[in-house]
Order: structure tokens, then C-alpha cells, then sequence
């Protein structure tokens, strides 16, 4: 019986403001939880026990609900920024160029580690393999890590390329592991000759004892290169990046507490960055054919 004392205007301006309520109701939903993950550089149990504790830190920091949860590959984390799945990714330089472009440029890198304006890439071999040089790997079975990796295909591709070397062409067979712990076991297992990895997963694993150096050690490191990043999508309210990248930035090595944190994301300390720290690695990546 009401229905009658609402002209078609005011009905039309009624459902557009319940309209813009739900959104709002939505956003305001949306935002009470930071879903977060990373590229799966290593196995998920690694990934959870490493950033389990930061994401725990972030909750505090930032008072809201913080879930961590890991993804399959490489580009299901792309894809998860770029659909806004989550809100916060662990990038490797190539990924984060990756979703950048596929976001049409929507996604802010907010920090990175002290040691990824720095970064390189090893190569490894079995210290009895004969191989002892980037030549030496010709007619060799030879793995990379993901396909979308920084450390572990696209810059040692490029060393590679740079040094006269065309893997398609000059290696007996190429393999992509998935992950920087597979790479190694795919060259201690005797499945590939040699691999290219992240330096810190490496030492990582030689400070763990978890690799024999007398049997599997590196022989080529490259030059630098800037490599990894936390990053959210553009359309998160600028209020909630800052919050983000002052907690970031704000984890003490001189705290205990927080010196584990970054003892378990491979960190001296978290700083600022910045989207031109990646052009040439997009420059390179292209020159290689990858984008």
C-alpha cells in the first residue's frame, strides 16, 4: 500500500542509493580482512612457516584480519592481484612486471629488501660435472625455476643470451623445476647437469646444511639486479598502503622479535621502492621474448 507515494524518480533514486550502500557494505566488508600471498618460489610449507609470522606482525600493525595463503604457481599469484583476489603479493621483479601490465599499470610496489636492489642469480653444477663455466653447459640438461621467475630464468636467460648462448638451440634438454628448493634437488638428483637459482635460497641452503657443496656447488654468479617486492593493486585506499609500507618499513632488526621476521624473509630490513627500479628488467625481459 506505501508503494504508491514514491513517484518513479524517487523509486530509481531509492534503489541507486541502496545500490551505492551495498558497495560501500561491501568495500567496508572487504577491507576488515588483508588477504595476502606470495609467489611460490619455494614448496607451501616454506612459503607459510616464512611469512606466517610477518603476516601476524601486519595484523597488529595494521588492526584488521590478516590471511596468508599460498598459491599454486607463479602466475595464479599474478592473476590473484591483478582480479583483486588479494591484496597483498610477495613479487619477484618479473612477476610484478608481469602484473603490472596485465593490471594496465594498476599495481604499487610499496617495498622491498635492502638485499633486492642488489640481487643475483647462481648457477650450479656438480663439482664433477666437468662444468665449470657458462660455455661448459652446451649439449647439457640444464633447469631453470618457474617460467615466470626472476632469479631463476629470465636474468640467467639474459646472462645467458649475453654470453653468446642460446638455451633452445645449445642445451641437450631445458627443465623448469617450478620452485628454487626443486632446482636444487633437480641437479643433486642427477636429473639436469646444471640450474639456475635465487643466491639467497642458495645460501640458504648451504647455511642449513642441506646441500653438500663437495658435491654440488655454484660456478657462475651474475651481475646485479633489482629482484623483489610487496605490492597492492592501485584501487586499495591510499591510507591502507601507507599503513602497509610503514609497517614494512618499520621492522627493527634491533628487536628481536622483529629481527626474526626478517631473518625468515631472507632480510636485513625492508625499504622503500619504486616502479622505474624495474624498467630495465621489463627492458631485458622483452629484448628475450618473455613479455
Amino acid at each position: 500500500m506505501y508503494s504508491s507515494f514514491f513517484t518513479p524518480f524517487q523509486s530509481a533514486a531509492c534503489s541507486a542509493l541502496l545500490a551505492l550502500a551495498a558497495t560501500f557494505a561491501s568495500t567496508a566488508q572487504a577491507q576488515t580482512t588483508l588477504r595476502v600471498t606470495t609467489i611460490p618460489e619455494e614448496a607451501a610449507t616454506e612459503q607459510v612457516r616464512k611469512f606466517t609470522p610477518l603476516a601476524d606482525y601486519l595484523e597488529k600493525q595494521l588492526g584488521m584480519k590478516v590471511v596468508f595463503t599460498p598459491v599454486t604457481d607463479y602466475p595464479a599469484a599474478v592473476e590473484s592481484l591483478v582480479n583483486k583476489k588479494v591484496d597483498l603479493v610477495w613479487f619477484g621483479g618479473f612477476t610484478y612486471v608481469q602484473a603490472k601490465l596485465r593490471s594496465g599499470d594498476k599495481v604499487v610496489p610499496l617495498a622491498q629488501r635492502e638485499e633486492d636492489t642488489r640481487f643475483q642469480s647462481v648457477f650450479i653444477a656438480k663439482t664433477d660435472s666437468g662444468i665449470k663455466t657458462l660455455a661448459d653447459m652446451k649439449g647439457k640438461q640444464v633447469s631453470f625455476g618457474s617460467a615466470s621467475s626472476t632469479s631463476g630464468h629470465a636474468m640467467p636467460r639474459g646472462v645467458l643470451v649475453q654470453a653468446g648462448i642460446n638455451p633452445e638451440k645449445d642445451f641437450k634438454r631445458i627443465a623448469y623445476s617450478g620452485a628454487h628448493d626443486a632446482t636444487i634437488a633437480s641437479v643433486v638428483s642427477g636429473k639436469v647437469d646444471a640450474a639456475a637459482l635465487d643466491i639467497t635460497v642458495w645460501k640458504k641452503f648451504v647455511a642449513e646444511n642441506k646441500v653438500d657443496t663437495q658435491a654440488v656447488n655454484v660456478f657462475f654468479t651474475t651481475p646485479t639486479f633489482f629482484n623483489y617486492n610487496w605490492s597492492v593493486h592501485a584501487d586499495m585506499p591510499v591510507v591502507l598502503q601507507n599503513k602497509i609500507k610503514a609497517a614494512l618499513l618499520g621492522l627493527n632488526p634491533a628487536n628481536p622479535e622483529h629481527a626474526e621476521i626478517l631473518r625468515l624473509n631472507r632480510a636485513t630490513r625492508y625499504i622503500e621502492t619504486k616502479p622505474e627500479n624495474y624498467k630495465e628488467l621489463e627492458a631485458a625481459a622483452r629484448n628475450l621474448g618473455l613479455l
